[in-house]
C-alpha cells in the first residue's frame, strides 16, 4: 500500500479508520488530541509502531490546543496529554517511547512558539524515519527466506501497522521485491479479525498469493505441511526476548515448535524494552462485548463472564529469531539483544 496509515497535514491528524476496513477506505481528521487518544483506544489506529507516531503527533496537537503563556504551563499541558494518551494501550512500548521522545523535544524548546515548532518537525521525521526503518528491516529479513516459502503470519504486522511498509509484511515484501516467489497464510485473528479484515485486505491489494484460515486451523494447517516458515510483529520486547504480541501469538508459536518451524519476529529497536522484565508488563483486558458478538450479531448467551486479553507472551525458546534494522538477532536473547544498543 502506497498510502500513509497515519500523518500530519495542515496542523491535522490524518489516519484510515481501520474499523471500517475492508468494506470501505475512510479517512479521518482530528484536531483535538483527545480525539487521537480515543482513536488509539478505539482501534481507529493500530500496531504498534503506528500508535508511536499516533501519540506524538496527539502531542502536537495538544501543544497546539494549549492556552499556555509560559514555557512551563505548556510543558505542564504536555505533561497532562501525555499521560492520557499514554493510558489508551499500556502493553505496547512504542507508545510510551513516542510520547517520551516528543516530551524531550519540548523541554529543549526556549519558547512556546519554538516548542510547537519542535514537536510538530520531531513527530513528522518519526513518521518519516518508521518508513525507512521497516524497509532497511525488511532487507534484513529477507534472507531468511527462499523462493517458493509459504509463510504463516498472525495478526496485521503490516504497512496498516506502522506509517506505511509494514514491520513482518514489510519481510514479507522485501522477499517479494527480491525476486523471490512466496506465499502467505494469514490467521483471521479473533476477536477483533485483524488477520482478516487488515492483513488478508493489504495482501491481497498489493498482489500477493495469500489464503486465510481460522485461527484454529493453525496446527492442521502446520501438520500437513501447508507452511514452512512463521513471522509475526510484536508490541513489546523485553531484553530477555520474550515477546509480547496480539493474543494467540504463543499458540502459534508453540504450534511452529512441535513442527519444527521456525519463528520469527520482526521489530524495531523502538519495541524493544530494556528496563522491564517480562512480569512487569501489563496485559491490556478489553471489553467482552468484542467476544460475544461479531458485529451486530450477538454469538454468546447474555451476562456470559469474558476473558478476552489483547496480548500473549512468547517465551524466546520458541523463537528463531528477532529481525530489526540492525540486523537478525538469534539466541540466546539476553546477550544478542544487548548488543544492538551498544
Amino acid at each position: 500500500m502506497d498510502i500513509r496509515t497515519v500523518d500530519w497535514k495542515g496542523n491535522s491528524v490524518i489516519m484510515i479508520d481501520q474499523t471500517k476496513l475492508p468494506s470501505e477506505l475512510v479517512f479521518v481528521t482530528f484536531t483535538d488530541f483527545h480525539d487521537v487518544a480515543k482513536a488509539i483506544q478505539t482501534l481507529v489506529v493500530r500496531g504498534a509502531p503506528a500508535i508511536g507516531v499516533s501519540g506524538a503527533f496527539g502531542m502536537a496537537l495538544a501543544s497546539l490546543q494549549s492556552t499556555a503563556e509560559t514555557k512551563e504551563e505548556l510543558i505542564s499541558d504536555l505533561e497532562k496529554a501525555k499521560q492520557i494518551l499514554f493510558e489508551t494501550r499500556p502493553t505496547a512500548i512504542n507508545l510510551s517511547w513516542g510520547l517520551e521522545k516528543i516530551m524531550n523535544t519540548a523541554k529543549s524548546g526556549i519558547n512556546i512558539k519554538e516548542i510547537r515548532e519542535l514537536i510538530i518537525s520531531k513527530a513528522k521525521k518519526m513518521a518519516d524515519e518508521d518508513i525507512e526503518i521497516n524497509k532497511t528491516m525488511g532487507k534484513n529479513g529477507s534472507i531468511l527466506f527462499d523462493d517458493n516459502d509459504v509463510i504463516m503470519t498472525h495478526c496485521n504486522a503490516g504497512a496498516l501497522a506502522t506509517v506505511a511498509y509494514g514491520t513482518a509484511l514489510g519481510v514479507i515484501r522485501a522477499t517479494k521485491e527480491s525476486g523471490k516467489n512466496v506465499k502467505v497464510i494469514a490467521t483471521e485473528t479473533r476477536p477483533i479479525q485483524q488477520g482478516s479484515r487488515l492483513t488478508a485486505f493489504e495482501l491481497k491489494h498489493d498482489g500477493f498469493d495469500v489464503s486465510l484460515i481460522p485461527d484454529t486451523a493453525v496446527g492442521y494447517s502446520m501438520a500437513n505441511g501447508l507452511v514452512n516458515k512463521v513471522i509475526v510483529g510484536a508490541d513489546r520486547i523485553v531484553k530477555t526476548g520474550h515477546v509480547f504480541n496480539k493474543i494467540g501469538t504463543y499458540q502459534v508459536a508453540t504450534m511452529a515448535k512441535q513442527h519444527g518451524i521456525p519463528f520469527y519476529v520482526a521489530a524495531p529497536l523502538s519495541t524493544i524494552d530494556m528496563e522491564s522484565n517480562a512480569e512487569d508488563v501489563i496485559i491490556e483486558m478489553r471489553k467482552g462485548t468484542e467476544v460475544t458478538g461479531i458485529g451486530d450479531t450477538k454469538t454468546a448467551p447474555d451476562d456470559i463472564n469474558v476473558i478476552n486479553p489483547a496480548f500473549d507472551m512468547t517465551p524466546p525458546e520458541l523463537i528463531s529469531g528477532i529481525i530489526t534494522e540492525k540486523g537478525v538477532v538469534k539466541p540466546p536473547f539476553e546477550e544478542s539483544i544487548k548488543k544492538l544498543f551498544a
